[in-house]
């Protein structure tokens, strides 16, 4: 797959493959036998020089040649083969294993990383400035990506992730207190997977896929945290006025109409008014009630 424009230099994507590698322990036996051909070259040299010197020279040639071409390959780690700077495949078989002398290798781990980002001051979706951090589990998927389509892909991680994180942040407010958005504060397995997803889009030209992310700091920026948090106590202090009048006012429909339906109470408008009003100010009031005894009546 390539890119190209005017001006511009075709950009070619790589691809993994699988490498021609053969088993280390199978050469092993190839170099003991040629080891075992040059001790037997050893014993003729006296009776056939010739074929003595013969057998030694090439069982060191043997020797020489196999050994050159022995590398190891411990779990979760890859070795990309290189012939005078032609990929040629990557072997991810764990052992001892064997590849031409001639081809070069470059080794890179496929293990998980654990990655925490600084902590990133971004203004939410409302303009608010925030500070933000995250962590990341992250893993070369792709070495043929990894290693010869960035220049160094640890650094282009690290970097991504800023950039996503900055993007994920301005992307949604910190919070709603009316319940109507997806919030930074109140969301945060739909916001760890909206962070995954816009890692995996940045970081799959690297071969690299994410595993697992999410927040691991989200605050207000310490020059508005204090008038923040007095907009939210009054945001709160709001809602729960709110949800106390609306049960006061169901309580005191029942109540009165309770006291009409047994008939208890007949209740002009004037003293069904004074009742509610009365019956408010007991459920709303913020301390206790006093009784007080009313020895007339409305009227006077």
């Amino acid at each position: 797959m390539s890119e190209s424009g005017p001006g511009n230099t075709a950009l070619t994507l790589s691809r993994e493959r699988a490498a021609a590698t053969s088993s280390g322990y199978a050469m092993l036996l190839v170099m003991l036998v040629a080891l075992v051909v040059g001790i037997y070259g050893a014993s003729q040299l006296e009776d056939a020089p010739g074929l003595g010197g013969m057998l030694i020279a090439a069982a060191c040639v043997v020797v020489l040649f196999v050994a050159c071409g022995f590398y190891m390959l411990q779990p979760n780690r890859a070795a990309a083969l290189l012939l005078f700077g032609s990929y040629k495949g990557t072997d991810r078989t764990t052992g001892l294993r064997w590849m031409w002398p001639w081809y070069a290798q470059r080794k890179i781990s496929l293990r998980s990383n654990n990655m925490i980002s600084e902590r990133l001051k971004v203004n939410d979706l409302r303009g608010n400035p925030i500070e933000i951090a995250a962590q990341v589990v992250w893993r070369v998927t792709d070495t043929a990506q990894a290693l010869f389509d960035i220049d160094d892909y640890k650094a282009f991680v690290v970097v991504q992730i800023e950039a996503a994180v900055r993007t994920i942040g301005a992307r949604y407010p910190y919070d709603d207190y009316e319940h109507q958005e997806i919030t930074l504060r109140g969301n945060h397995e739909q916001v760890g997977e909206a962070l995954r997803a816009e890692l995996i889009a940045r970081l799959k030209v690297a071969g690299i896929t994410v595993d697992e992310c999410g927040f691991t700091h989200l605050a207000y920026a310490p020059e508005i945290a204090g008038a923040m948090l007095r907009r939210q106590q009054a945001q709160a202090v709001v809602a729960a006025r709110q949800t106390l009048v609306a049960g006061a006012v169901g309580m005191v429909e029942m109540a009165l109409d309770l006291l009409s339906e047994k008939g208890v109470v007949e209740l002009d408008d004037e003293r069904r008014a004074a009742m509610v009003s009365n019956l408010m100010v007991v459920l709303c009031g913020e301390r206790d009630t006093q009784p007080v005894v009313n020895t007339g009546t409305l009227y006077q």
